[in-house]
Formats: C-alpha cells, structure tokens, sequence
C-alpha cells in the first residue's frame, strides 16, 4: 500500500516527466487528447502520489484502499503515464499507446487487464454513478477508505451527473471526493458558447454537495485542497472540488485552446513541446 509523503520539489519534477511522456505518446500514434492530460497532470501527479493509500500491484476489488475512477476517459495519457510512473507496468509499455493490440486503448477499458483500470470510460456522464456504487460498496462493507473521481467541465451538460449528484446527496455519500477539471473548454470550443454551465459551483452547492475550489495547475494548492476535502468529507456531504485549469499547460502553444483537446503535434511540434520540459527521471 502506498501513499508517499515526497516533498513538493520532486513532485513537480514528476509533473514535467509525466508531460513529456503525454506528448510523446500522442505523438508516437499521432492520436489521442493531449490537451487535457497536460492540465490534469498536477492532480494526478498530487493524487497518486500524496493523497492516495493505493497498491500497484492492483486488486480489482481495492479493498482497504483508496479508488480512483476516471470519467472523461479520453484524457487516458495523463493516467497511463502515472500508472506507470507509480509503478503500476513497466513505464517502456507507454510506447505502445493507441497501437494495435495494446493494452493502452485510447479511453480506458478493462478486457486487456491493465493494472490501475477498473471500469471502461470515455461514455461521458457515467463515471460518478460508477463511482458512487463504489463508495456505496465501502459504507456497505465498512470500509473506510475513500473514493475518487474525475470528470470533465464539457461532461456536465450530461443528464446522468445530475441524478447522481442528487442521489450523492440524499445518501449522504461523504466518502465520495469528485473533482471538475474545470478548463472552459470542450471538444467543439469553449464551453460558455457551446452550452453555459452559468454558476456551477451554485449548482453542486444546491444540490446538496459541499463545493471547494481549486487553482489545479498549482501543485501545492492541489494538494491543499485534497488534503482540505478528506478533511472534511464523511460529516454527510459528498465533497465536489471546482479544479480550475489550463488546458495544454506547460506547452505554450496549446495553452488554453481548445483546439488542441484531440489533436497530436507533429515533429517539429513535439521537440518544442520538450524543449520546454524539463526532463528528470528518464523517457521510456
């Protein structure tokens, strides 16, 4: 079981590694959705390697251990790249991203048993419903772990999230902790033109959840504000963190567009991208 107290220093270290493994990966299939996974990184980076007690040698059930579900399953390099980096396979494996007969499908699935993947994602809406039943199983079993979940900004104009963000509610499901990449952008453009969300920290706060924001491109605050939300969470509220983003950060020419949600960057592309990174524990 695993949960590092590894000082923030070598933390964002991490977050740069787990960056160029992203951008090589897409590049190397010439597929896949960079721009999310480089503004999730801080999270996962923060996720797996402060907040969670997760084992890498993976059980399906995770009993006695903290879960992790993705929903917006299309940001699959960021947690490919920190499965591995975790330990979870062999870090070589991230070549093989998208490629034929790979256990790195584009969005996550489950019949190639890759070790950290518990549910097939990338159907948006469904992810925190899955979640739930999970949390509901550790009440159910007495298990005091905690259960967490990721979901896109663009996924909340999905029906499910709202029945689920109801039946949270009413269930007292407070050992649930989702998180919003909150960026403003969706596939077709920025998500204010496409379908306003309008106040949606309003939203989850009135649908009953407890609602904490984030600056999730800040490691440290990321971290703060996990550590604040398990602080606060089984006292009868599921927890919601608004985790404000910047789409493509840490390449300066993808920052903030949403133009760059699913697409790879060519040669040229891909050695200014690493040009900016700072390389520190080794490319696969």
């Amino acid at each position: 079981m695993t949960s590092t107290s590894t000082g923030v220093s070598h933390l964002q270290k991490l977050c740069n590694q787990i960056r160029r493994d992203i951008v090589r990966m897409v590049h190397g299939c010439q597929s896949g959705h960079p721009g999310g996974s480089l503004g999730c990184t801080e999270f996962f980076v923060a996720l797996y390697f402060k907040i969670m007690k997760h084992d890498p040698k993976f059980n399906m059930k995770g009993e006695g251990e903290d879960l992790f579900f993705l929903s917006n399953g299309h940001i699959s390099p960021v947690w490919y790249a920190t499965l591995a980096r975790a330990g979870y396979f062999d870090v070589k494996e991230l070549s093989t991203f998208r490629k034929l007969d790979s256990r790195l499908q584009g969005h996550p699935a489950t019949h190639e048993h890759l070790p950290g993947i518990r549910i097939a994602s990338g159907s948006l809406g469904q992810g925190l419903s899955v979640a739930l039943g999970a949390a509901q199983a550790k009440k159910l079993n007495k298990d005091d772990r905690f259960v967490y979940v990721l979901m896109g900004d663009g996924e909340q104009q999905e029906g499910q999230i709202w029945e689920a963000a109801m039946y949270a509610a009413h269930n007292k499901m407070d050992n649930v902790i989702a998180t919003i990449d909150y960026n403003g952008q969706q596939i077709d453009g920025p998500v204010d033109k496409i379908l306003s969300l309008l106040d949606l920290k309003a939203k989850w706060e009135a649908f009953g959840w407890n609602v904490l924001d984030c600056k999730g491109n800040d490691l440290e605050d990321v971290i703060r504000t996990l550590e604040l939300a398990n602080s606060q969470a089984r006292k009868g509220k599921p927890i919601m963190i608004l985790m404000k983003t910047e789409m493509g950060y840490g390449v300066d020419y993808m920052i903030g567009s949403h133009k760059w949600h699913g697409v790879s960057p060519n040669d040229d592309e891909l050695t200014k991208a690493l040009a900016q990174l700072e390389e520190c524990l080794g490319d696969y």
